[in-house]
């Protein structure tokens, strides 16, 4: 059987350098002749956490431009957004009618969100919305939908295909063996600091744009935090978030060296200077297609139109054949 790799983005916020690093560019390096890619716009999975509808809109755009302008190819590889494919609501209800509500209770973010709410003496569903209880109903609905083999998640995201697979398995043992049983590729977790030494994230305050311009980029990594020591100083790299987004960017022997340069003494501000060059020479390109990208407005349009025309017909022939399975087909 040939693989099927199906990896979405959900559009709840701009791509950073953490994005960059922990999802772009390792998911675009699974993409090859072997494989068939599906990469979509997860936006009904926004709404979860986003209820700004200006914020929804822009976001499909920026992450869809981050995408395409990191080397996502379109001819190769489907890329679609999930609104696009009403299929795709019509199986999650259908899929939620085989789901087991113990299966959906032991998911990691209801259960995250009880345990809050219960240390806050706060009533144990407070603020869960029915988008959170059942997100794992339609994430298996995106998967299932095209019958991925295997899907690139990190650890903390393996749950939600073991979930598929038991709500395809109990979909195919009730009715028709329709579902392939999909396999999760468990990534290596790229731990990227932010400014602060903290996760990079957007909630933290703490992210260094990904397609900025050359000077923004400069000054945000000018902000990350350091600690006192004065040139001439050695300072210690095991420790230091500076280092290790530089050894994010940086061959081993480019490590080593800088490592070098720290028990020699270098000042804070020569190896920002490092880090802000080898993440420029990086992405310099992307940014200079990013901003090609954005002088042609109607391009993701057409794109997304082109995308949809190529997995509709692939979800109206599997839904077709899961409406006869349960009994919702013409009358013979």
């Amino acid at each position: 059987m040939r693989k099927k790799i199906l990896t979405g983005i959900t559009t709840t916020g701009t791509p950073h350098i953490g994005n960059y690093l922990g999802a772009i560019k390792p998911a675009l390096k699974m993409a090859g002749p072997d494989t068939d890619s599906y990469f979509f716009l997860a936006d009904y999975h926004a709404l979860i956490k986003q209820s700004d509808p200006l914020q929804i809109k822009q976001s499909v755009k920026d992450v869809a431009l981050s995408w395409l302008a990191s080397g996502l190819d379109t001819n190769s590889s489907y890329f679609y957004r999930q609104s696009d494919i009403p299929e795709i609501q019509e199986l999650t209800w259908i899929l939620n009618c085989s789901a087991a509500k113990g299966l959906l209770n032991r998911s990691h973010a209801y259960k995250a969100m009880v345990a809050d709410n219960i240390e806050t003496n706060s009533d144990e569903d407070k603020a869960v919305t029915m988008g959170l209880f059942s997100y794992p109903v339609l994430m298996s609905a995106d998967i299932l939908m095209f019958n991925a083999t295997h899907i690139p998640v990190g650890p903390d995201q393996a749950q939600h295909i073991e979930m598929a697979r038991d709500i395809a398995g109990r979909f195919n043992h009730t009715y028709k063996n329709i579902f392939t049983l999909p396999e999760a590729m468990i990534q290596d977790e790229v731990s990227v600091p932010g400014l602060d030494g903290r996760k990079m994230s957007k909630s933290y305050n703490n992210i260094i744009p990904f397609l900025c311009d050359e000077k923004t980029l400069q000054k945000s990594v000018s902000k990350i935090i350091t600690n006192s020591l004065e040139p001439g100083e050695p300072k210690d790299s095991s420790d230091c978030n500076l280092f290790k987004l530089y050894s994010c960017f940086a061959s081993s022997e480019e490590i080593n060296q800088l490592q070098a340069a720290y028990l020699d003494g270098i000042g804070w501000g020569d190896a920002k200077k490092k880090l802000f060059l080898k993440i420029n020479n990086e992405i310099e390109p992307i940014r200079a297609s990013y901003f090609e990208l954005l002088e042609k407005p109607q391009l993701l349009n057409e794109l997304f139109a082109e995308g949809a025309s190529k997995v509709r017909p692939q979800a109206k022939e599997l839904l077709s054949k899961v409406r006869d399975a349960v009994g919702i087909a013409q009358i013979v």
